[in-house]
Formats: structure tokens, C-alpha cells, sequence
């Protein structure tokens, strides 16, 4: 399952780059929403990593 944690923030920013574009707003107005992004997933994936090797 670690294996695909990547998969997470790529899918979460095509999702950001679809709405900007549908949305007409340019990849650099986005670029906070990239930011939560990223922030939000390190904290999830550090989350979840941690547990797998506690309970391990």
C-alpha cells in the first residue's frame, strides 16, 4: 500500500490543474492550492508511514 501513496498528491494536483482551467485562472493564481496540496498530503502519508511501523 506505501507503494501508492505518490499516487495521491499527483491525482489531488490534476484535479487543481483541471479546475484552474476550467475555471480560466492560470497556473500561477493556483500555486497556494498546490501548496495545501503537497501540505496536506506529507501530512497524511508521514501520518500513515508512522503507523505502519509502529504497529509493525
Amino acid at each position: 500500500m506505501i507503494k501508492f501513496f505518490f499516487l495521491m498528491p499527483i491525482i489531488m494536483c490534476a484535479i487543481w490543474v483541471w479546475y484552474l482551467n476550467a475555471h480560466n485562472y492560470s497556473l500561477k493564481e493556483g500555486i497556494k492550492g498546490f501548496t495545501y496540496i503537497l501540505a496536506f498530503n506529507a501530512i497524511f502519508i508521514g501520518f500513515f508511514v508512522m503507523m505502519i511501523y509502529i504497529t509493525h
